[in-house]
């Protein structure tokens, strides 16, 4: 059976006058329907400019893309990269939505937020405003807005900021999509609500079949949903693997680097955390080899300066694991124990 969503070779580019910014280099992923695919990884790494790809959402006359990202919808696949513009709008909304970790700048301040979770209702369903108000009821009760008969002639600014978020999850979802894509979702939230936020999405998934794709930097926030983790660097996947396989059995030096960053309750107290050194490279001028290269604690153990020459491909290690590096797992093992 196939992926609800499949990313094959997807690049993209942004011409500007100091030179082309390749934001996302050759990805490739898939999600399944009842999947949560957590992507992670640095300011920049190209996580957010991907699946705005996906969405269809850059604008094609500033933007350079190519590769697939294909929808298998029950009517038949659709690659919503080379498919008209008018085709893909249709597509939002109804087959796949968007959250964004700011929802105060993505709900209108002049509107209430009935008549924004209406209009989005509106456009895919026959039916008038008062029915329209009624699905807007229902979805604001769905997500745990309490008081939605009132709540729903209110105003953003008459919210909170996790309510906005519930808000704008339940735009989101009104048309039932079968792909939600979340991106930094909980950022700007308290740990209580960035946890019932994050409850709220594992809960609507279920109840609406959805494969979830949760943009974050936060290894916490993938911990507590996602089944499967891509670790993208400068443009590229890195790492891709089961939530277990990243967090007990890493293996690119990046990934290694981002969880030794994470303070742990079963470290010593007083034992200071690690740092990646250095910067993330420039994406309009990208170091020849592996762009991890400069800043890897490994690359030393690699004969012949091979990191430094050539990218490495990334390689099935296990059944749901692959890696980029030229180092094989055994090898990567135990330079992290000499590490530690």
């Amino acid at each position: 059976m196939s992926a609800f969503l499949e990313v094959q070779n997807l690049s993209v580019s942004f011409p500007t006058e100091d030179g082309l910014v390749k934001a996302t280099n050759d990805i490739s992923y898939s999600v399944n329907l009842g999947e949560t695919l957590a992507i992670v990884g640095e300011s920049g790494s190209g996580k957010s400019v991907t699946n705005l790809a996906v969405m269809g959402l850059h604008n094609p006359a500033k933007t350079e893309i190519s590769g697939k990202a294909i929808l298998n919808l029950p009517s038949g696949p659709i690659d919503v990269i080379s498919a008209p513009e008018e085709e893909v709008r249709k597509l939002r909304g109804s087959a796949m939505s968007m959250i964004f970790q700011d929802p105060m700048s993505s709900l209108h301040p002049y509107y209430s937020v009935g008549d924004q979770i209406s209009e989005a209702w509106l456009l895919y369903n026959k039916g008038d405003k008062k029915a329209a108000r009624n699905r807007s009821i229902e979805m604001l009760d769905l997500v745990g807005i309490p008081d939605p008969h009132k709540r729903v002639d209110e105003f953003p600014h008459q919210f909170s900021g996790g309510m906005r978020q519930r808000v704008m999850i339940a735009m989101a979802l009104i048309n039932n999509p079968k792909l939600l894509i979340a991106d930094e979702p909980t950022t700007a939230l308290d740990v209580t609500v960035q946890s019932q936020i994050l409850q709220l999405i594992r809960d609507m998934q279920k109840e609406f079949n959805m494969a979830v794709i949760l943009i974050t930097h936060d290894l916490g926030v993938v911990a507590q949903v996602a089944n499967r983790v891509c670790v993208m660097y400068a443009g590229k996947i890195v790492e891709e693997s089961t939530i277990d396989d990243i967090f007990y059995d890493s293996t690119h030096p990046y990934s290694i680097g981002l969880l030794a960053s994470i303070p742990r309750v079963d470290k010593y107290h007083g034992e200071r955390l690690k740092v990646i050194s250095g910067q993330p490279p420039s994406l309009i001028n990208l170091p020849s080899g592996c762009s991890f290269q400069p800043r890897c604690e490994f690359a030393k153990y690699v004969p012949g300066n091979k990191c430094g020459i050539e990218t490495p491909s990334l390689s099935q290690i296990s059944t749901n694991h692959k890696v980029s590096c030229h180092l094989d797992k055994t090898q990567v093992q135990q330079l992290k124990k000499q590490a530690m």
